[in-house]
């Protein structure tokens, strides 16, 4: 047959795509050869989104470990690396049960719905120069829509369960989204501007001097909202044993259960990849031709990392304390971060509609000094003013019994 992929296809800058394309468009008629190669790519993704899930797993519960002073998974295989996959032999072999009065369709598919985003979302990634799937050119927006399915899913699994404290679990979840979701929308539209570009490879070319110096607040901002989208600890209320046991997926079991912990572990994986691409500068770094996905991975490694680290170091806050950390903390940061970075790329962008390294480096004088000072203005402004008391002792009188102080 000798089909060979045009090169005005919008597939052609992905090159292993080409290569499989091209490979079974040799010998198989070209309508097949496409849909094979699609099919290899969506293979690639899922056990991708998976297999990143797994690993995340093993690394948060060995890190863990060590920040809590003990040992962690150690027993299936070397440093415990088979333990993810006893889980998962473990969670296979569990009765997939449904409570009675449940939604039968819309309770199966709320597993679906939570991996599904994953999936799209790595679709977009770019993981070294022209290794992409899809280059978009709206790639921040296609994120900001595609995240936002993780709570339609999220409120379908409390509803569907029949179950009031899923209810509760899914409220709470979905509020802490909405709530977040703003400022992380406002945290990222002053990297659109800096960039000139929506486009994900765009804004890693754009990285002379990487966004997090650039705009620290911006990446602040980011970090503690994805934290909170992704249930993460300190923002992980929706999961509160002690109030409403699991949450939202109470009453999942068995294979289901172990989908919708995929999607939350996959999250931070995937998120952390957004953070690398949108702040730290992507496949960018020495020998970055043929070492991209190193520093690719290396970047998206020390993201995972913090979110681990907070999860380690701060205690569960309660669900007015989230909200007001939302409202009252990163949402004027947010703003007060996109003014600052509106201005600066007004007086420094230069006729061609682009900024220079040198003005990259004064825009980063610049904001961390508004960073620092905003966070310490509104991390007092929110602080609880607490006032210790001392309580004076109160004499109780017992018949029979010698009169006894109680404080």
């Amino acid at each position: 047959m000798n089909c060979q992929l045009a090169t005005d296809s919008v597939l052609y800058a992905n090159g292993l795509y080409r290569v499989v394309y091209n490979l079974a468009g040799s010998f198989l008629p070209c309508w097949l050869a496409y849909v094979i190669a699609g099919l290899v790519i969506i293979f690639i993704l899922v056990n991708a989104v998976l297999l990143g899930a797994a690993v995340i797993t093993w690394g948060e519960r060995r890190v863990l470990g060590r920040f809590q002073n003990r040992v962690g998974p150690n027993r299936w295989g070397p440093f415990g690396l088979f333990q993810p996959i006893a889980d998962l032999l473990k969670l296979l072999t569990k009765e997939d049960l449904r409570p009675q009065g449940a939604d039968r369709i819309v309770f199966a598919l709320v597993p679906i719905l939570m991996v599904a985003p994953l999936i799209l979302l790595t679709a977009v990634i770019p993981f070294a120069k022209d290794t992409v799937l899809a280059s978009l050119n709206v790639g921040v927006l296609y994120i900001l829509a595609v995240s936002s399915v993780s709570s339609v899913a999220i409120f379908m699994a409390g509803w569907s369960s029949n179950n009031r404290y899923a209810m509760f679990g899914a409220a709470r979840a979905v509020a802490v989204l909405i709530s977040y979701e703003v400022p992380v929308v406002l945290s990222l539209l002053g990297v659109v501007m800096v960039a000139a570009s929506m486009s994900l490879g765009s804004i890693v070319e754009a990285q002379a001097l990487p966004f997090i110096l650039v705009m620290p607040m911006a990446f602040l901002v980011f970090l503690a909202g994805m934290s909170a989208e992704l249930n993460r600890s300190p923002f992980d209320v929706a999961e509160a044993e002690s109030e409403i046991i699991a949450g939202y997926h109470t009453e999942y079991s068995g294979v289901k259960f172990a989908l919708i912990q995929a999607a939350e572990f996959g999250g931070v994986g995937v998120v952390s990849a957004i953070a690398a691409v949108l702040f730290l500068g992507g496949w960018s770094g020495p020998w970055s031709e043929y070492l991209g996905w190193l520093w690719f991975l290396l970047k998206t490694g020390i993201v995972v990392f913090l979110f681990i680290w907070f999860r380690a170091t701060y205690p569960r806050l309660r669900i007015d304390q989230i909200m007001a950390f939302s409202w009252k903390f990163l949402l004027p940061l947010s703003m007060i971060s996109l003014a600052a970075v509106t201005l600066e790329v007004y007086f420094l962008r230069g006729d061609d509609g682009f900024l220079t390294t040198a003005d990259l480096a004064i825009m980063a004088a610049i904001n961390a000094v508004v960073t620092v000072v905003s966070v310490i203005v509104f991390g007092n402004l929110i602080r609880d003013k607490v006032t210790l008391r001392t309580r004076q002792p109160r004499q109780v009188a017992v018949p029979g019994v010698p009169t006894i102080e109680v404080s």
